[in-house]
């Protein structure tokens, strides 16, 4: 039973060293065509209305803003959902989310135009615009 359990436990590692791997090489080369991300996205709470972002603009929800961990800011991407094909173009002016799993966080204004407020959360993907 012992060898049997690190078989299946060296079996998993090995699988997921593999789909590290060809994830890396995947992103690598969509980053080239501007596709940069597929994943988790959220909103912001309201509690954070005004606050100071990461590039010490104040928040606003009416605006269509969001955080991405390493993006510069400054940066214009299109979100877009592809359960639902609704897009929304927002300017990087903040660093996050800070919740493991996600990929952007959107302004109330952005989540808006996604159809997300009422879930939370909606996968998207992540281009580049020019």
């Amino acid at each position: 039973m012992g060898a049997h359990k690190r078989i299946i436990r060296t079996s998993c590692l090995a699988i997921l060293l593999l789909l590290f791997t060809a994830n890396q090489a995947v992103a690598s080369q969509t980053e080239s065509n501007t596709e940069l991300q597929a994943g988790v996205a959220s909103f912001y709470s309201d509690r954070f209305q005004g606050a100071t972002t990461a590039s010490g603009e104040p928040f606003d929800q009416q605006a269509l803003t969001a955080a991405h961990p390493s993006l510069p800011f400054g940066t214009k991407v299109l979100v877009t959902r592809p359960d639902t094909g609704q897009e929304v173009e927002v300017l990087i002016n903040d660093r996050g989310p800070f919740v493991k799993g996600r990929i952007i966080d959107l302004s109330k204004r952005a989540a808006r135009a996604l159809g997300m407020i009422r879930r939370g959360t909606a996968p998207v993907m992540i281009t580049l615009v020019d």
